[in-house]
């Protein structure tokens, strides 16, 4: 996908952009951990795997 969508995903869905990413992997989980209880923490982690080439 393309790298701003991904980066724009990751700050209004940031669960969604991991799993894009990642697929159903421990990373996934935590994001939406993250995401569930703190939205910020969430969006961090999520623009972290997204950003990381």
């Amino acid at each position: 996908m393309n790298r701003l969508v991904m980066i724009i995903l990751a700050v209004f869905l940031p669960p969604l952009a991991v799993f894009l990413k990642k697929g159903i992997m421990p990373t996934f989980w935590l994001n939406l951990l993250l995401t569930i209880f703190f939205f910020i923490p969430g969006m961090i982690h999520a623009l972290l795997v997204v950003t990381k080439s």
